[in-house]
């Protein structure tokens, strides 16, 4: 999706917010401390206002959004953790990311594996850099043929820095002699199939022009097509305060997003705003000086005047959301939205949590835009899901159908690391260095459930927010043998702007069956399978490594709906459903497989802990329960807890 779409949304969402020259400083007049005065500077200092009687935000609720920025890495091993870095930051919902470009094209296959792993394996729309420096006119087209193929909507269009060895900025003889020439050269060549970024630079080019040459500069690339702006960060709000109303003098009026850069140490604060001739007032210095040896305390204080600085902004009005520098590091931005009050630790951002379209993440390829049903079995192996299937020239978009037909593709042991845990150590750290018995083993996956380690080789990501309405059952189950790789508590009816189990738009009502899929020995199968006689709500189905079977429950077999949506003018969605073929002849293969690769390979051959997860993978049975009657939230649970013996649950 182009991005400039979804700005222009939040801003009829969130109301024009705008506000004009005269207004804005009369309401910043009162907001910033004594100590605010720009170094060098020649604009007006403002009197104080203590941080407890700061003024109450506007009584329209604002809901901000946020986007981060990444660079590729330099070697292999740091781009695997730039992918485990961004599975994690996209929980934090950013409207969307954005990629660096080396001069040159130095970081194109970097810059696109990157843009394509994160529309592909997390549903995020990137906005990816492309710079004029060093590359023909020839070079540029394929470089956006490159990114079209990659499935990646958004450019932000950029002259870039001088090169390698120079010391001044100098065009390719066959290349673009600015910004402003690449956005018209886009535009001609794309139509309106790329939506277009261009920076902005609040206290002027780095190369010493003016900001009201600058502006002249900006205005020309905004009317050769582009959508959006992004800033330059900057450490004083006033800055950017008074470069939107001079872009509004202008006659620039398309989003301007600012650029927020936490400070990570005071030598690279220093040194980056030395370079970037980046205005600091004196209270900033002051607060940093007296901890500047201590790089935690530096981060600390960073955060608070981020936080500070974002609040300001969002508050007076002159923008709906921010754009963060992060240098490929997670903790400060983090940090600073949880302040903010942006993430879900605060009921605000419960409420103004974005919208969800399906119950799962949907992928933002233009090839899977009309996806609408997927198996339960990969909710927490998304990834494996998607590049299993890949090559599929549809995707189901109202039934899941035949499911003898589509073809899932094979991973390899390089696909099964690469979507799991990570390497040996910290595999062994959440897994166990030893494990001898089997309540080894069950208390991992407990410990997994109560959040005490964050990942199992079959969950990629912590435990959903729909599965702490059972995760005291869960916990116990565990500790009793049943270990649970994928869960889903009965929902009936909650209206789907629920916070937790609602989606697909405001107006509708949602439904769930309870859903437990869980590893078991042979002797805690048989016990289920005895009690479950008894209960014609349950469908069971049980695989072993081997291929054998177990199935109980009226007319098993059919592909059955677990989650489906009711809303006005359309016809009943159900985005998760249960296949019994493909959950026993394509994921259990896979979920038994992890015990091997991500588990077993740990261990030395002729060792108790191998022996121990190897017993698991020869005996257990890999088990899914369908609980139909999805009017009593619980009778799965106490269903599964009886059987497991288990009286009390704490």
């Amino acid at each position: 999706m182009k991005i400039v779409e979804k700005l222009l949304a939040l801003k009829t969402q969130n109301g024009e917010r705008s506000v004009s020259s005269s207004s804005a400083s009369s309401a910043t007049s009162s907001l910033l401390s004594d100590e605010d005065v720009v170094m060098n500077s020649t604009m007006k200092s403002r009197p104080a206002m203590p941080k407890d009687i700061l003024p109450p935000p506007p009584q329209k609720a604002v809901n901000p959004y946020y986007s981060f920025e990444f660079f590729p890495p330099k070697t292999e091993a740091g781009l695997d953790n730039l992918y485990e870095r961004i599975d994690r930051m996209k929980e934090l919902e950013p409207l969307f990311i954005d990629v660096t470009w080396g001069a040159g094209g130095g970081t194109e296959r970097e810059t696109v594996a990157i843009a394509s792993y994160a529309q592909q394996y997390c549903g995020l729309d990137v906005l990816m850099h492309l710079t004029a420096t060093g590359l023909t006119k020839d070079q540029i087209k394929r470089a956006l043929e490159t990114a079209k193929d990659a499935g990646v909507h958004n450019i932000l269009a950029l002259r870039g820095d001088a090169g390698k060895g120079q010391s001044t900025w100098t065009a390719h003889p066959d290349g673009f002699k600015n910004a402003t020439e690449l956005v018209r050269f886009i535009r001609s060549e794309y139509g309106d199939y790329f939506g277009i970024a261009v920076a902005g630079h609040p206290e002027g080019h780095i190369d010493g022009s003016g900001i009201d040459s600058d502006l002249v500069f900006l205005k020309e690339k905004i009317d050769a097509g582009a959508d959006f702006i992004i800033t330059q960060f900057f450490y004083d709000v006033d800055v950017f305060i008074n470069y939107v109303d001079k872009c509004k003098a202008t006659g620039i009026n398309c989003p301007i997003i600012p650029g927020i850069m936490p400070i990570q140490s005071y030598p690279s604060f220093v040194r980056m705003t030395r370079f970037c001739k980046t205005k600091v007032n004196d209270h900033v210095f002051e607060m940093l000086l007296p901890v500047k040896d201590n790089d935690e305390a530096v981060k600390t204080k960073g955060v608070e005047l981020a936080v500070e600085m974002c609040q300001q902004l969002l508050r007076e009005g002159y923008c709906d959301g921010i754009h963060f520098y992060t240098l490929n590091l997670e903790r400060s931005v983090r940090r600073i939205l949880e302040n903010m009050g942006a993430l879900d630790t605060s009921d605000h951002a419960r409420e103004c949590k974005v919208e969800r379209k399906l119950p799962w993440r949907p992928s933002t390829l233009a090839s899977r835009q009309k996806e609408e049903v997927r198996p339960i079995n990969w909710a927490n192996r998304p990834k494996s899901y998607m590049k299993r299937t890949e090559d599929w020239d549809e995707f189901p978009n109202g039934r899941w159908g035949d499911s003898r037909s589509p073809a899932f593709g094979e991973l390899s042991d390089s696909h099964f690391y690469r979507f799991t845990l990570g390497n040996v150590d910290d595999r062994k750290a959440m897994l166990g260095e030893s494990p001898t018995v089997l309540q080894d083993v069950y208390q991992v996956f407990s410990d997994y459930i109560e959040g005490k380690i964050p990942l199992l080789p079959w969950c990629e990501a912590s435990l959903q927010p729909e599965s702490f309405t059972i995760q005291k059952e869960l916990a116990a189950l565990n500790r009793a043998g049943f270990l649970t790789i994928n869960s889903q508590p009965a929902v009936n009816g909650v209206t789907s702007d629920d916070h937790v189990f609602g989606w697909g738009g405001k107006g509708g009502f949602c439904y769930q069956k309870a859903y437990a899929e869980c590893f078991v020995s042979p002797e805690n199968l048989e016990k289920l399978l005895k009690s479950a006689e008894s209960r014609e709500s349950l469908n069971i189905y049980a695989v072993n490594s081997r291929g054998d079977q177990s199935v109980l429950g009226e007319n098993g077999g059919g592909v059955t709906a677990l989650t489906w949506g009711v809303f006005p003018n359309r016809e009943i969605l159900q985005p998760t459903v249960f296949d019994p073929d493909t959950f026993s002849g394509v994921w259990a293969e896979e979920a038994f497989s992890l015990w091997k690769t991500m588990w077993l390979s740990l261990y030395e051959e002729d060792g108790e802990s191998y022996e121990l997860i190897d017993q698991i993978y020869d005996t257990f049975f890999l088990v899914a329960i369908v609980d139909n009657e999805f009017q009593k939230n619980d009778s799965l649970w106490k269903c599964l807890l009886e059987v497991g013996g288990v009286n009390t649950v704490e």
